[in-house]
């Protein structure tokens, strides 16, 4: 089965501190959290190391390892930054032939900040990211059985309606990750392509953007999932703009307007998925995490794999969870994902363990 992912490509540097080399500020009333660096002072990294990374590449890195044939659109700089990233993708198998070098910017990097509880700070050079044209489209690149748009940045994302197109003229099955910014400044284009994807995958904080538009034309409120000891966003629905919808009334509203799946992460708490009348809930796998980054984009490209195959919502959400757990055991974004045998052997193994619940939608 063939893939194509479209997004953004970084060189990732991770500085790994000892926790009580840096403050944590922790807010009381709100889900965040700050790391204090000290100006004009220098501090000891217990590591410093550079990796591929970006929305794009981690999620043909994950596919190819899952057994597709996958191949990536991506926009790269003339710089040594574009051959590392080339080498990384010919070296997981993922076809770099759609990858477009520009030399109006250099290829995008990060920097990442990680202590504490491992969930990184994020410094983000977006470069060659943001320069994606409808001429680096090619229709020969959609011809594929799953295409998977991960966040598209700044003028980039003036492209996604294009990219949405020319992947349901080919007939592949649309897997939508956007990020936050792409949700609020572009909105309305987002919107007018949701009757065209197939899987729209967000998180929370993503969720709660949409949140004033969405109560402007269902209403707020909502009443929460039934049952006890409820996962977070089950009991607790999202808040944005001083509005309050309810889970249930959330991803009902969001398939009304045209995506077959909505599937919305919680990190730690849990992922949903819901269609045709059903939300259903998998627990995460708990491991140590070192770090992060690149969970999310383990998640949603293994469920958007998954679901491509054939696979119900709970197995997909099962192999969802394993991939992204195996990621957080390592620092960097790709190391961690896993091959086609050793998931099929731990959705055997282990798979069963992780909890679904399922609701009437």
């Amino acid at each position: 089965m063939k893939s194509l992912t479209v997004g953004s490509a970084t060189i990732d540097t991770i500085a790994i501190i000892a926790s009580e080399r840096i403050e944590r500020m922790t807010m009381l009333n709100a889900d965040a959290s700050f790391l204090l660096l000290q100006e004009g002072s220098k501090t000891e990294a217990l590591e410093i190391s550079t990796h591929c990374g970006g929305g794009a590449v981690n999620a043909a890195v994950a596919l190819s390892r899952l057994g597709f044939d996958a191949a990536t659109i991506v926009k790269l700089g003339q710089d040594q930054r574009a051959e590392t990233v080339l080498a990384r993708l010919m070296a997981e198998g993922v076809s770099p032939r759609w990858a477009v070098r520009d030399g109006r910017a250099p290829t995008g990097a990060s920097v990442l900040v990680s202590s504490h509880d491992r969930n990184a700070a994020i410094f983000t050079f977006r470069g060659a990211n943001t320069l994606l044209e409808a001429k680096d489209l090619k229709d020969d690149a959609f011809a594929v059985d799953l295409v998977h748009v991960a966040s598209l940045s700044n003028a980039s994302a003036d492209q996604f309606p294009a990219v949405v197109q020319k992947a349901k003229a080919q007939g592949a099955l649309v897997s939508v990750n956007p990020g936050p910014r792409q949700l609020a400044a572009r909105a309305a284009a987002f919107e007018q392509c949701l009757g065209s994807i197939d899987i729209l995958s967000i998180n929370r904080s993503e969720a709660e953007v949409l949140v004033p538009s969405l109560v402007a034309r269902f209403g707020e409120g909502g009443a929460a999932l039934e049952g006890d000891s409820l996962p977070r966003l089950a009991g607790r629905g999202f808040t944005g703009g001083g509005f309050h919808m309810s889970l249930r009334t959330l991803m009902g509203a969001v398939l009304s307007l045209g995506p077959r799946i909505l599937l919305i992460t919680d990190g730690g708490h849990g992922a949903y998925a819901a269609r045709e009348g059903e939300i259903v809930h998998a627990s995460p796998r708990l491991v140590e995490v070192a770090g992060t980054a690149g969970a999310g984009d383990a998640f949603v490209s293994t469920f958007a794999g998954y679901t491509a195959l054939g696979a119900p919502l709970d197995k997909a959400l099962r192999a969802a969870s394993l991939n992204a757990a195996a990621v957080v055991g390592h620092v960097d974004t790709q190391t961690g994902l896993l091959g086609q045998e050793v998931m099929e052997r731990q959705l055997a193994d282990e798979g069963e363990q992780l909890q679904i619940r399922r609701w009437h939608l």
